[in-house]
């Protein structure tokens, strides 16, 4: 039996499941992918509520990363919750040094979680500014939703117009694509994503709403199954198309805990 491709997450733990690395493996697994994990930070939370944030020693977080490139042909990494300045630097030292001398570099993506779906700051202003400076410049594609898309331009997008305006004005800023995800623009009928690449093209994917559910971690599953497909040798373009498929499916098939009156929802992550 053939090993299967292998991809990296390097973010958060989230107790629930529901985000971060945990979602991410659940992601990578459903797609055929096998999945391996370096934690920045460990992550109480829940859908709706994040209760307390505990950062991973830097020389851990780099640790991990070594000790795993050593091990497995990583194909593709995404990036989630990177928790401080410290651990943001480690990031990049890190992976600047796996990379040297590499011809066959993994595929980066950067998905800049930098505020709760519950409106939390999971990011300060010192670990921005890093990101923007050190890590954003590594990556092949970034994909932050319509509130991180604003803070990394301090503008607020809230329409599909100012959606085009900022992925264009990204791209041109950190010399990379993007891809903007519209799942919080509710204004418009459809939940759409554009993808902005260097090569000039500019794409756009669709998906109906899936109303009714009350979650976290359809970034962390975008991104993830994105860095699966691209593990699996398929081009961006049609690996952000199935990626953006594999979330409606996994929203549309939830799970759902009922505790007397309130109820807790998960993304069902399958292929």
């Amino acid at each position: 039996m053939a090993s299967p491709p292998v991809a990296l997450t390097i973010a958060g733990s989230d107790c629930s499941a529901g985000a971060g690395a945990q979602a991410d493996l659940k992601t990578m697994s459903a797609l055929g992918v096998y999945g391996v994990t370096a934690i920045t930070c460990v992550v109480a939370e829940a859908p709706g509520k994040v209760s307390a944030i505990g950062p991973v020693d830097t020389r851990l977080v780099a640790e991990q990363i070594r000790v795993l490139f050593g091990a497995f042909p990583i194909q593709a990494i995404k990036t989630g919750m990177l928790c401080s300045k410290a651990i943001v630097d480690s990031i990049c030292d890190t992976l600047a040094d796996v990379f040297a001398g590499r011809a066959d570099r993994p595929f980066l993506i950067v998905d800049p979680v930098m505020i709760a779906t519950a409106g939390a700051p999971l990011l300060d202003s010192d670990a921005t500014r890093v990101l923007k400076e050190r890590l954003l410049p590594l990556a092949d594609l970034v994909t932050p939703n319509l509130d991180e898309a604003g803070a990394l331009l301090g503008a607020h997008i809230s329409s599909l117009a100012e959606m085009e305006a900022a992925g264009d004005e990204l791209m041109r800023t950190f010399g990379v694509s993007f891809l903007l995800k519209g799942g919080h623009l509710r204004s418009e009928a459809k939940a759409t994503d554009l993808l902005f690449t260097t090569d000039g093209a500019r794409r756009q994917f669709t998906a109906p709403f899936v109303h009714g559910i009350a979650t976290h971690g359809t970034g962390c599953a975008t991104s993830a199954a994105i860095a699966s497909y691209l593990a699996k040798g398929l081009p961006l373009p049609e690996a952000v198309e199935r990626s953006k498929l594999f979330v409606t499916r996994s929203l549309r098939k939830h799970l759902r805990w009922q505790s007397g009156a309130a109820s807790t929802d998960a993304l069902h992550h399958f292929a």
